[in-house]
């Protein structure tokens, strides 16, 4: 090979999640009946030479993952699986990637067989174990503005089990409660309101002297014309 073509290719929908770090892309050689083996070995070359040390697969079957042995790729197979197994395969994608990542020289790609929902998803879920988002409609808009998509049912379904799972790295402060925060608004009008009267009390207090204020000025305005 020559050229270009001896780099490899970049995986379809490459993108960068953590730069230079972390990114995602669609299955390695293409997925379903696209897949071609001459493809996923220009892209596993690719791979390679960018200095990737883990691929983490999602599917739910153990495709490519002989590739990835062939090109001396490390990789680790957490298939998403079914609706009710979606937290705990969760918890293994996230604590996967975290100990990848606790170690500044790893460089890892994560994909399923689709650039689809289901990927990224799972990328915006991570954004919330990670800390580095705290809020689960921020995870989704980081997520639209990395890639370009906007996040459909199943994404925000696993950005959903990620929050209400509690499945944060580091623990989060619990939100104030409701009637707590309304007693300490009540109170902090209170507290503004009470200079207020109080100058209303010291302006009615003045009426007395503004009274006599006019009374001298029109003993004056007597005397000017006697």
């Amino acid at each position: 090979m020559r050229g270009r073509w001896a780099q490899g290719l970049e995986p379809r929908y490459f993108t960068w999640v953590i730069t230079g770090r972390f990114a995602v892309s669609e299955r390695p050689g293409g997925f379903a009946r696209n897949h071609r083996k001459v493809r996923r070995q220009e892209e596993l070359l690719w791979l390679a030479g960018h200095g990737f040390t883990h691929v983490l697969s999602l599917l739910d079957s153990p495709h490519n993952l002989h590739a990835y042995e062939e090109v001396g790729l490390a990789y680790e197979h957490v298939p998403l699986g079914r609706h009710d197994e979606l937290p705990e395969r969760l918890r293994d994608v996230y604590t996967t990637l975290s100990r990848w990542l606790d170690d500044p020289s790893e460089r890892v790609l994560m994909h399923h067989e689709e650039f689809g929902d289901r990927l990224l998803g799972v990328v915006a879920g991570f954004l919330l174990y990670s800390g580095l988002v705290q809020e689960g409609p921020h995870a989704i808009v980081v997520l639209e503005r990395l890639t370009g998509r906007q996040l459909g049912s199943v994404g925000r379904e696993i950005v959903a089990a990620t929050v209400n799972e509690g499945l944060f790295r580091y623990p989060r402060p619990a939100p104030e409660p409701l009637a707590a925060a309304e007693k300490t608004t009540a109170k902090a009008k209170a507290k503004t309101t009470k200079p207020q009267r109080a100058k209303g009390k010291s302006a009615k207090g003045a009426k007395p002297e503004a009274s006599a204020a006019k009374k001298v000025g029109s003993g004056r305005g007597k005397k000017a014309k006697a």
